[in-house]
């Protein structure tokens, strides 16, 4: 993994697919992932390949909002989604695993960085891991709430 990367797993007490409804449901996501402040639909009702929305978060003090869209599902088991801004290319992987009677979802993030020239890069390197620890740290908070919709869910 290069130091653009992070990948976080959490073993969740409740089964595949009720992580895989709450990961999926956009239209509660505002009440579930305690870090979003606000997510927008752009198009589709439903998740599905192509689906875009706008979501905005506090990072660094500032509320930041991103456009984002799913570019792969495999029902129960893996979605990607990304998003592209500020220079950067961002894809975040979620893999979901049985795990007994609970559910494995890891969460893969990446950035890769787009047309910057070389004090852009030199800046990234910088302050990449100050930025990959409050990421890191947002990651886990979005998988911990997941995790208590999901169990909440299954009853």
């Amino acid at each position: 993994m290069s130091a653009s990367e992070i990948r976080v797993s959490r073993t969740i007490d409740a089964p595949v697919g009720a992580v895989w409804a709450v990961l999926t449901d956009l239209d509660n996501a505002e009440s579930v992932l305690s870090g979003v402040e606000k997510l927008e639909r752009l198009d589709s009702t439903k998740y599905e390949v192509g689906t875009r929305w706008r979501e905005t978060r506090v990072l660094f003090g500032k509320s930041s909002t991103e456009e984002m869209w799913v570019t792969e599902i495999d029902p129960e088991k893996r979605t990607e989604v990304k998003a592209s801004s500020h220079g950067a290319d961002y894809t975040t992987v979620f893999t979901l695993s049985p795990a007994g009677d609970g559910t494995t979802l890891t969460f893969h993030f990446s950035a890769e960085p787009t047309g910057l020239g070389a004090l852009s890069k030199f800046m990234m390197k910088l302050f990449g891991s100050f930025a990959l620890k409050a990421t890191t740290k947002a990651i886990r908070r979005d998988l911990d709430d997941i995790a208590a919709a999901a169990a909440k869910r299954a009853g």
